[in-house]
């Protein structure tokens, strides 16, 4: 019996697209067979980019199991409430 392994969280920001590939590539092959990829803000496009980088060069049996959008209130830097899209990619093989 092997019990499931919980899903890694790659939270995509402002470093190159090719870095969240590799942080995925190394999470996929160190026997992890899910993960998260979690976005907010101007980096939802980059992690969407990521997840389609991954299914059609990487890993051609990559399937995208759910996918959360949602907002979140963040503070300014002149103390007012923000609202900040959010997403998260769920991907399994």
């Amino acid at each position: 019996m092997s019990k499931e392994q919980p899903a890694s969280t790659i939270l995509v920001g402002k470093k190159p697209l090719m870095n969240y590939v590799f942080a995925c590539l190394t999470s996929l092959q160190s026997g992890s067979n899910s993960l998260v990829v979690k976005a907010r803000g101007r980096a939802i496009s980059k992690a969407v980019d990521l997840v389609q980088i991954l299914q059609k060069r990487f890993y051609k049996d990559l399937k995208v199991t759910d996918i959360k959008i949602g907002t979140d209130q963040v503070t300014g830097q002149d103390n007012r409430t923000i609202n900040v899209s959010t997403i998260e990619i769920s991907i399994s093989r």
